[in-house]
């Protein structure tokens, strides 16, 4: 995949962010495959939602991103909806059950 810095179209833009964005889903199935083992293993549905976890996973992608130079609070807000869909999926699953 070609680098952010070495695109010259948009055609070569695209196409990275197309590659990024199949990658993400991939590991986004991944991490939904963990929360199907967490409702799995959880003995009750009330210990579906922590919020303390819930915050110290969006403070730690925050903390990433401005490490890594990336949009701290935008990522959060990705992360926000994240956690509360998986927190959405985990409940359903652990209904399921």
């Amino acid at each position: 995949m070609i680098e952010p810095e070495d695109c010259t179209t948009m055609a070569d833009v695209r196409a990275g962010v197309d590659a990024l964005d199949d990658a993400i889903v991939e590991l986004l199935a991944r991490r939904f495959r963990f929360m199907d083992a967490a409702a799995r293993i959880k003995p009750e549905r009330s210990h579906v939602r922590d919020e303390p976890r819930k915050a110290a996973v969006i403070a730690r992608v925050r903390a990433t991103a401005a490490r890594d130079g990336a949009p701290a609070e935008p990522i959060a807000a990705l992360y926000e909806r994240l956690v509360e869909d998986s927190i959405a999926y985990e409940l359903a699953r652990f209904d399921a059950r």
